[in-house]
């Protein structure tokens, strides 16, 4: 049963459901699978095997009574900072070193209530504002693809640890890309819903001000079906967040994504992508055309303003949020999040008429992408420039231009800005063999039409492990 692990969330469930397998045994196959690579990967913020078997053996107490619980048994994963009760949920901050939350955030609580194994909470770069994982708390997080690149970030321990068969799924959070960049990175797939769909409560920190438009906490697993899954049982109205509005779960039938008109594009032609990266889009595109669905050309003409606005929330506001927490304690931080707040200091000043000003215009601009996207509610694109980079890098060539680092993401701020749900799936490679994901997009509230149509894009293309992730 050693490679279990790298069957999909719904296969493990089933395996449980069947009693072909024990939920212990299930874990220890995890635990097994983390004992073997996590030394090279460094995933983990917070993991106790033994913590783990214990809690275990508890499930399979209770399995008589719980376990027609939708996750029974199913060992899960938790970015550290999403706070989650009796783990280490510190942001990669040394200012946080430490602190064990005494509750659970809303979608930690649900997942335990759906009767989920929670085996720990998973590395991330400094207060999440960087698109690789590394800190001077726990230290940087290895691409299971290649030891030499990043998995990605914020989410990046969670999305090495899914994709390697460390956990069968997980929670990520993403204000400028961060549960779709590093799924691109690392061959899974992931979903950032619209905010509030999956209440934000509990995450680290808030998602107030406009973080609770750019923000959200997102699934991830190694399949659509699995993040589809793990959405059902997130979901729902929380009374206590302000951003969580009661839509109900609906369940779409073939018929009804297909009513969709999907508009593709290739790139924003402002910054160029791989050549691979244009053919996995085509061939998302092709497809869909095979699944039955219209797909035909079409880019909103707002994305460069939205990416204009959500800098200046993203990075202008983020390093104000961050200023009074860290004065006096700058030499305590990590070279990732100084360089994240020099990036910030090198923008103009922002006043607060221009703050006020970009946030009535972030609305009138949402609403113009929105009313273009009535004729094409859904949108396929790529979710960034390149695939994963090597450790340290600021810039690429492509296509005989040079990317440069908060550029090469672009096409993953757009739709925070939007407040849209986005999916990624992965569906090409790299020359180098690295994966390459696909981004399906959906106008706010209609998450569950975002992961529909991506679940038909990947079973036409599917999860492929990283060799080392092998047994």
């Amino acid at each position: 049963m050693s490679d279990v692990v790298l069957e999909s969330a719904v296969r493990q469930l089933e395996l449980l459901s069947t009693k072909t397998i024990s939920v212990t045994e299930l874990a220890e196959a995890h635990i097994r699978q983390i004992e073997r690579l996590n030394p090279d990967l460094n995933v983990f913020a917070d993991f106790d095997a033994e913590k783990v078997r214990e809690r275990a053996r508890l499930h399979d107490a209770w399995r008589g009574t719980h376990a027609r619980r939708p996750l029974f048994g199913l060992p899960v994963t938790v970015k550290s900072s999403i706070a989650t009760r009796g783990m280490k949920c510190e942001i990669g901050s040394l200012l946080h070193k430490g602190e064990i939350p005494a509750h659970d955030a809303v979608a930690v609580a649900r997942m335990r209530a759906a009767g989920a194994l929670i085996l720990g909470t998973t590395n991330c770069p400094e207060f999440l504002m960087a698109y690789e994982t590394d800190n001077l708390l726990h230290g940087v997080t290895r691409n299971p693809w290649d030891l030499e690149r990043t998995p990605g970030g914020s989410s990046g321990g969670e999305s090495a640890a899914i994709a390697a068969g460390m956990s069968a799924a997980g929670l990520g959070s993403d204000s400028g890309g961060s549960v779709r960049v590093p799924a691109h990175f690392t061959g899974i797939c992931s979903l950032k819903p619209t905010p509030g769909r999956i209440p934000g409560r509990g995450h680290l920190p808030p998602c107030v001000g406009p973080f609770q438009i750019l923000g959200a906490i997102g699934p991830m697993a190694r399949t659509m079906a699995d993040v589809k899954l793990m959405f059902g049982v997130l979901s729902g109205h929380d009374p206590a967040d302000p951003a969580s509005a009661p839509v109900p779960l609906r369940e779409l039938s073939l018929d009804q994504l297909r009513s969709n008109r999907i508009g593709y594009f290739e790139d924003d032609e402002l910054v160029p992508v791989t050549a691979e990266t244009r053919g996995a889009v085509n061939a998302a595109a092709a497809a869909l055309r095979e699944a039955g669905f219209r797909v035909e050309p079409f880019r909103p003409t707002m994305l460069e303003t939205l990416r204009q606005l959500w800098w200046k929330f993203f990075v202008q506001c983020g390093a104000k949020f961050y200023a009074s927490e860290i004065r006096g304690r700058e030499d305590e931080l990590s070279p990732i999040f100084k360089e994240f707040l020099g990036i910030a200091a090198g923008a103009p000043a922002l006043t607060a008429d221009g703050l006020l000003n970009a946030w009535a215009e972030l609305d009138l601009l949402r609403a113009k992408t929105l009313e273009e996207m009535r004729g094409f509610p859904v949108l396929l694109c790529p979710v960034a420039s390149v695939p994963a980079f090597r450790h340290g890098e600021r810039s690429w060539d492509v296509e005989g231009r040079t990317v440069e680092y908060l550029d090469a993401w672009r096409y993953s701020h757009w739709f925070n800005a939007l407040a849209a749900p986005a999916t990624v799936v992965p569906v090409g490679r790299s020359p180098e063999g690295l994966p390459i994901g696909v981004q399906i997009v959906a106008r706010p509230y209609e998450d569950e039409t975002a992961l529909g149509i991506a679940e038909i894009v990947d079973a036409a293309f599917g999860f492929r492990e990283p060799p080392m992730a092998l047994g």
